[in-house]
């Protein structure tokens, strides 16, 4: 790896993490030398990137540091060309539309090498496209990052209706439909809503505030119901 990749990978590390960073712990991600590590702290210190702390404790960065401008390596445009073609592939129309502008954006902003790669249409994600939900997942999507509670009128392989208040935590997207993984209040356990058997979904006036992380550990933890069906 260059250096100058180096660089701006140590800072992504750095932004994105929630604790202090080792120089082993970055060493071994980048697959370099704890020495090497070391080296490029100090050079981006004395750039003037706001990087605190030591050999021992670990580094953090100061918030708001901007990076210039992504650039990607044809990999990377490759990873981004397949990622928005099977996003076309869902029920998830605002996502859809989202993913035209990223593409959009993309095209519009990277030398022409790399624009080429986003047009040339040599990749392809293929299989069946899903079917429309009857209701719009944005809703599910948006109660999960503000920890709300949607009330749904549900109806599970048998043909049985029920109500119920359910507080998502995750939103599983597949070939034919998408599930809502959600804590039910009805069962009073973690609970999976295929999107094609809603026959109604509303926000609640009702927030599950910062217990979404615990309900998600809960479901990804082995616990031996969270593949349950509704």
């Amino acid at each position: 790896m260059r250096k100058a990749s180096r660089l701006f990978e140590i800072i992504q590390i750095l932004r994105l993490a929630k604790k202090p960073m080792t120089a082993a712990t970055m060493a071994e991600t980048l697959e370099v030398t704890v020495r090497s590590i070391y080296r490029d702290i100090a050079a981006l210190q004395a750039m003037r990137v706001p990087i605190e702390g030591g050999r021992g404790i670990g580094y953090i960065m100061r918030p708001g540091f901007d990076l210039p401008p992504l650039m990607f390596s044809i990999e990377e445009m490759e990873a981004i060309v397949l990622s928005l073609a099977l996003l076309e592939r869902t029920a998830d129309e605002e996502l859809k539309q989202a993913a035209r502008r990223v593409n959009r954006k993309i095209s519009g902003a990277v030398p022409p090498p790399l624009r080429q790669a986003m047009d040339n249409k040599a990749l392809y994600a293929w299989g069946s496209i899903a079917q429309p939900a009857g209701f719009d997942l944005a809703i599910v999507r948006r109660a999960i990052r503000d920890e709300r509670k949607l009330m749904l009128g549900y109806r599970d392989e048998l043909g049985r209706a029920s109500e119920r208040t359910i507080r998502p935590v995750a939103l599983i997207y597949y070939s034919q439909t998408a599930n809502i993984v959600a804590w039910c209040e009805l069962r009073q356990a973690i609970r999976n809503f295929r999107s094609d058997r809603v026959e109604r979904c509303a926000t609640s006036e009702d927030f599950f505030k910062g217990d979404g992380d615990r309900l998600r550990e809960l479901w990804t933890s082995g616990w031996t119901e969270k593949a349950v069906p509704a």
